[in-house]
């Protein structure tokens, strides 16, 4: 038989995977292995594509060892507020020039129409 490559799936598809091969699954990081549904292999032994004994054990886990990073599968996010809006859409103000016209000044007049 064949392992599989598990790495990236959820518990329940990697269960899945190695019993349709007729493979046994084993998480020494998980005592309550069999009710993990969504935890997501980060890790496994034998690697992918290693031919094994019928009825095998692989092993898989779902946290990185001390040292290796920790916290287990993450996407990568970019740094920063996104882009667009309109800082994006404007030009930067420039400052007045001489002989730009004057903002009126003293109380603002509002338009209102009524229906």
């Amino acid at each position: 038989m064949r392992v599989p490559h598990l790495v990236g799936l959820m518990a329940v598809d990697a269960r899945a995977s190695v019993r349709a091969r007729g493979l046994f699954l084993h998480a020494p990081d998980r005592p309550e292995f069999h009710l993990a549904v969504v935890d997501h292999v980060v890790r496994q032994y034998p690697q992918p594509g290693a031919e094994v004994p019928r009825a095998s054990l692989v092993y898989v886990w779902f946290d990185l060892g001390e040292g290796e990073g920790g916290g287990g599968v993450r996407e990568p996010r970019a740094s920063g507020p996104p882009g667009g809006g309109l800082a994006r859409e404007l030009d930067e103000p420039r400052p007045p020039l001489p002989g730009d016209p004057r903002p009126p000044s003293g109380p603002a007049l509002l338009a209102v129409s009524s229906p």
